[in-house]
């Protein structure tokens, strides 16, 4: 496979990156289309609200973030398998809006992915 990246919705956009997918559920605050430069928004790749509710960005709570999204991932097959696809075809980067660049969902399907 190719090099899948993960990037803030608020850093520029580069040649690098690849395809860009938006992996949140809600467009990030302040941000234009023009600026974000997206070539995908796949919203049903975000964790559930009741998980991004329940997580709040708590690191102490990562690792069984990554759990319970993962079950989710693993539970609905359709989006996964788009974000595969445009992966077969090139490098990716995963865009989403968090502030904190060690725990959100980006990483937790970066990582679920490569796995």
């Amino acid at each position: 496979m190719h090099r899948i990246g993960v990037k803030r919705a608020y850093e520029p956009a580069s040649d690098d990156d690849g395809r860009r997918v938006l992996v949140d559920r809600v467009w990030p605050r302040g941000v234009t289309r023009e600026a974000l430069r997206i070539d995908a928004w796949l919203k049903d790749l975000a964790p559930s609200t009741a998980l991004r509710r329940w997580f709040g960005h708590d690191p102490a709570k990562w690792d069984q973030f990554r759990r319970r999204y993962a079950a989710e991932l693993d539970a609905d097959g359709a989006p996964v398998a788009e974000l595969r696809r445009l992966w077969r075809a090139g490098p990716v980067t995963l865009v989403y809006g968090a502030r904190d660049e060690a725990h959100n969902n980006a990483v937790a399907l970066r990582d679920w992915l490569r796995g």
